[in-house]
């Protein structure tokens, strides 16, 4: 029996699930008597919730989607969107001992201490709320893809239109797999036309039972209800239980996919040799070396201005515990995105040119490959991925918005008072995410933004820590230059017809035809091009131009190919401010203009505030000397212990400026211990072995 293209168990298996957690949220909120209790977990998590906590926090079904996705664009090198966080793993070791530190709350308690400026604290808290409404659309829009790609209609089942959608899809793809061979005047010239159709969206590969506007409100109302109730200590009990499903949904796929398409020498035989390429080839993907090490900087700017990262580490019970939980369950991630790439290169293998939308490869996968019962595991484990993330996101948003926006505003209140209006605002972050989910449909285009937005806030935060001479003003006005270069200039150019129609915004790459040498595949041997499988053949790639400025450049009429041009998805505003400079980058590659972009957003941010900061004036220095006494006072076994340590350093705190490697000057950087050694390069170590094990991953034949 099926409902909407799901077997009865697999909907048996999801009404459990869903039972679970809720019972969960409810036994955990029984211990929840105030805000302490509700944001922090009473700061008395140990080692095995911090573990989960931080595994669940990071690890996401749309991280799982947006690695197989960008593989079966791209080859090995896309997975690079996602996996280049594994170069940013050994400095989680300082951030997380930087949060359990300063003992906030919130970041935005950060630089309201730290600046002394509760303006600032708010205004990040506006910004990071507007962002947690980003990352939840691209929760929910991964959901709602997968379980689409489960439960598509028949043939039989599609309206008309539905039908010509699909015919013309597969129409596409036909003629694009003959591009390379040749195609006669009509040929090409129905080609242009369907691909124009393509790049707006016009055609589907299938159309599912599901609606996905109904979708994403029940799957938000899930989330809210069990986070409501229990808070953080919910986040982190369901975390443990959701962990486990997200290993499941993270290997499921692989021995059946393996077993189909013939092993790994039959993945092999069916994939190019240039998408085993794990730094990407330069001319065949968007993810040279370089243009990894600029997402890698990015990112590494933008890692310490994530909300829960603040609540993560302070709901640990010390500082080991914190360090601990976060290091570990960042690793095992990085080791479970192994798989992830793994099913990336399998989608190419047995799947290549039959979807519409990249973002659909795991539920298509999972529905082609997968039977009754292991499907709603793996539907279960996607609810689950996101789930653990959303909850602790949607408690750290609420805490945001009550200690840094309505707090200040409404001062003296209850406790009970402001539980209850922190529990609203979680209903307000996570029904603010369907918004984005109904608006943005391409999972790369957002994750690209995430990169890059939060290096806004980032960069302060990161000086704010280790440099006294950081200034309130030169954070000010970094903050407001890099809002606009970063997101207010790009979301607003992509709906303006005088940006998208301009002619000086529709520049593109040169076209570039090549000759790449690589091992024939079974497909080139059966149309008479190798005798045998793995023979050195040539081939020809057309390489099609890039959109500068606009990530696409199409048609206004498809059918027409002298129609003008328009520009379609985001407006690349800081390769419009490099231009100002005078640099022409039509020869660029589309490799290189992803890199620029992305060391452009890691050191302007710096540049600013360095040359702002000389020039305006520092926050008091009694203000500073309380703020750094504690950030370098140890956190003490109890409450007693904690005052007394505090208040000493306080008095007194040119007595730390002896553990300082450079005393006496604006650099807040203490002399590093064994602990700091030992962790940041083991860290180090444990990447080199991810590193290797998935190259022996990729060679294995």
């Amino acid at each position: 029996m099926h409902i909407w293209g799901l077997h009865i168990i697999d909907i048996a298996i999801i009404l459990l699930y869903i039972l679970v957690i809720l019972w969960l949220g409810k036994r955990a909120g029984r211990g929840t008597k105030d805000t302490g209790d509700f944001y922090l977990a009473g700061r008395k998590l140990g080692k095995f919730y911090q573990f989960f906590l931080n595994f669940g926090c990071s690890t996401n079904a749309d991280q799982a989607v947006a690695v197989s996705r960008e593989i079966y664009r791209q080859g090995i090198g896309g997975m690079w969107i996602q996996y280049l966080v594994l170069f940013l793993t050994p400095f989680y070791w300082f951030t997380t001992f930087f949060f359990r530190r300063v003992r906030l709350t919130t970041i935005g308690d950060f630089f309201t201490e730290r600046f002394r400026s509760k303006p600032l604290g708010g205004s990040y808290a506006v910004f990071i709320l507007l962002l947690s409404i980003l990352g939840g659309g691209v929760g929910y829009m991964v959901a709602a893809k997968t379980t689409m790609a489960m439960t598509p209609k028949s043939l039989d089942e599609c309206t008309y239109e539905e039908r010509i959608s699909i015919e013309q899809f597969r129409e596409y793809q036909g003629l694009k797999s003959r591009m390379d061979q040749g195609l006669s005047t009509e040929g090409k010239a129905r080609y242009l036309e369907l691909n124009e159709k393509n790049k707006r969206g016009e055609l589907h590969s299938f159309i599912s039972h599901i609606n996905p506007v109904l979708f994403y409100f029940i799957y938000a109302a899930i989330v809210a209800v069990y986070t409501m109730m229990g808070g953080f200590k919910a986040a982190a009990i369901t975390d443990a239980i959701q962990g486990v499903l997200i290993i499941v949904f993270s290997l499921i796929l692989i021995p059946i996919g393996l077993s189909k398409i013939g092993g790994f020498a039959g993945l092999h035989a069916s994939v190019p040799d240039y998408m085993f390429e794990l730094f990407g080839s330069v001319i065949m993907s968007e993810y040279a070396w370089y243009t990894i090490l600029a997402m890698v900087l990015a990112n590494l700017v933008s890692i310490i201005a994530v909300a829960p990262g603040m609540q993560t580490a302070g709901s640990a019970k010390n500082e080991w515990t914190a360090r601990f939980g976060m290091i570990v369950g960042m690793f095992f991630k990085r080791f479970i995105m192994i798989f992830w790439a793994l099913a990336g290169l399998l989608a190419i293998g047995l799947y290549f040119g039959k979807l519409h939308d990249p973002d659909l490869i795991w539920g298509f996968m999972t529905k082609d490959l997968l039977f009754p019962g292991a499907i709603g595991l793996m539907l279960v484990g996607i609810l689950a991925a996101n789930m653990s993330t959303l909850d602790a996101g949607a408690v750290s948003y609420s805490a945001l918005f009550i200690k840094n926006i309505y707090e200040p505003i409404k001062p003296s209140r209850s406790e009970k008072h402001y539980l209850n209006v922190g529990r609203i605002a979680i209903v307000g972050t996570l029904f603010g995410g369907i918004l984005v989910a109904l608006f943005i449909d391409n999972l790369l285009v957002l994750f690209k933004y995430m990169i890059s937005i939060p290096a806004i806030f980032g960069a302060s935060i990161w000086l704010g820590f280790i440099w006294r001479r950081l200034t309130k003003t030169a954070v000010i006005i970094q903050v407001v230059l890099c809002l606009m270069i970063y997101a207010l200039i790009p979301n607003l150019f992509q709906g303006m017809n005088w940006a998208k129609n301009n002619l000086a915004f529709l520049k593109e790459t040169r076209p570039l035809t090549v000759t790449i040498t690589t091992g024939a595949l079974k497909e080139d041997v059966e149309q008479g091009r190798a005798q045998a499988v793995g023979q050195s053949i040539k081939k020809q790639h057309t390489i099609p131009p890039a959109g500068i400025f606009f990530e696409n450049i199409a048609l206004t009429d498809p059918a027409d190919p002298a129609s003008p041009k328009m520009g379609l998805g985001r407006f690349h505003a800081e390769i419009w401010v490099l231009s100002w400079l005078g640099i022409d980058f039509s020869h660029f590659k589309k490799a290189q203009l992803v890199a620029v972009r992305f060391f452009f957003d890691a050191l302007f941010p710096f540049v600013l505030l360095f040359l702002i900061s000389f020039l305006t004036r520092p926050v008091r220095k009694m203000h500073l000397d309380r703020f750094f006494a504690k950030v370098h006072t140890p956190v003490q076994a109890t409450e007693e212990l904690e005052r007394i340590a505090l208040e000493e350093n306080y008095r007194h705190p040119e007595q730390l400026e002896k553990n300082k490697i450079w005393p006496g000057s604006n650099w807040e950087i203490h002399k590093p211990g064994w602990m700091d050694f030992a962790g940041f390069f083991g860290s180090w170590v444990l990447v080199g072995v991810i590193i290797l094990l998935l190259w022996i991953m990729l060679n294995i034949k």
